[in-house]
Order: structure tokens, then sequence, then C-alpha cells
């Protein structure tokens, strides 16, 4: 399998819950992106066989001079996925919610 790269910019946001105790950060990416990680999802389920939990797909993310494997998530309210970013990565390069984030994701 050929690995694809896309690189967004979007607003690192904030989700909370009564029921979590913590807070969990992401950047939503959406449109012909999301898109486009949706149909290799698919294409790698049918030659594969197999399917992740919740749909998730493995990723490489860079932001700035940091890089970390973790996974994108479908969002049912965008349409598109949800990259977590941890807080080691918003520590390492300076990153508070509201933020406009430039991030380069390999999938």
């Amino acid at each position: 399998m050929t690995a694809e790269t896309i690189t967004i910019t979007a607003e690192l946001w904030i989700w909370t819950s009564a029921e979590a105790p913590a807070n969990w950060y992401f950047l939503t990416i959406d449109g012909e992106t999301a898109e486009a990680i949706r149909t290799t999802a698919l294409m790698r389920r049918l030659e594969g066989g197999q399917r992740r939990g919740w749909g998730s797909i493995r990723v490489m993310a860079t932001i700035g001079d940091t890089n970390w494997q973790t996974s994108v998530f479908p969002s049912k309210e965008s349409g598109g996925y949800l990259l977590p970013v941890k807080a080691a990565v918003r520590k390492a390069e300076g990153l508070t919610a509201g933020d406009a984030v430039t991030v380069r994701v390999e999938y």
C-alpha cells in the first residue's frame, strides 16, 4: 500500500464531557480531504478485509517539528474525521485551543 499525505490548517478545539474528567483536543478534517481519507480507508478495508475500531484510520501526524502516531476517527457531527492532538504535541509546539494549526497527515 502506498501512503497518502495531506496538509491542512484547522482550528484546535477542546471536547469536554461531564462524565469524562479530562479534556481532549482535536483538529477537524473535513471536506474533500476527509473524503480522500474515507476513500482510502474503504479501499484498504476491501483489500485487507479488516476494519479498525470505530472506523479509525492509523496516521502519522506532524505539526511543526513534532511527529506522532495516532488515529483519526470519523465525526458524525462534521461528516469528516477528528485528529486528536496530545498534550506533549501541544506543549512542544506551544498550541492552545483556538489556534489555527497546520498539520501534515500521512495515512
